[in-house]
């Protein structure tokens, strides 16, 4: 990720669209439409300490910048989250894959989004594409990093 996370811009819009914790999707779906310019992204996040692996995760990004409307409830600086996106979408196109996702599947619910099949298997359960790929694989390198350095600097500590 080499677009710096606007933390001031990512709790007002946490505050303002009364996200969820565990709705990072749902979250960043209701960001898109509420943010000119945004642009919709599916990924990973790579953070310092438990679970030490990537998780799905989901944020809107501008031009400069990206927000994360779920970034109060992740309880971490923004210095120990690392962004690793897989799959974006204007706010046209998301639009579009929910309205077609609810016609094929109305009882599942239509986020995440996931492209065309055929999917590539990774992980346990998720699909994706080789972006979700490499994007899953990118973030798991960074936890890996992340786990490193902290048993680094324990056994310095201790």
């Amino acid at each position: 990720m080499n677009k710096p996370l606007d933390v001031e811009q990512s709790i007002e819009l946490a505050t303002r669209l009364k996200s969820k914790a565990k709705a990072p999707f749902d979250n960043a779906y209701r960001a898109a439409l509420a943010t000119t310019g945004a642009t919709y992204v599916q990924g990973f996040l790579a953070m310092s300490g438990q679970p030490h692996k990537p998780l799905e995760h989901s944020w809107i990004e501008m031009s400069d910048r990206l927000i994360d409307p779920t970034l109060p409830h992740l309880n971490r600086s923004a210095e120990a989250l690392h962004y690793f996106s897989a799959h974006q979408l204007s706010v046209k196109q998301l639009k579009a894959a929910i309205e077609e996702a609810k016609e094929d599947y109305p009882d599942d619910d239509p986020l995440p989004i996931y492209g065309a099949s055929p999917y590539e298997y990774y992980g346990d359960l998720m699909l994706g594409g080789n972006d979700y790929v490499a994007a899953y694989n990118a973030a798991a390198a960074k936890c890996q990093e992340l786990k490193q350095a902290k048993a680094a600097s324990n056994g310095l500590e201790g």
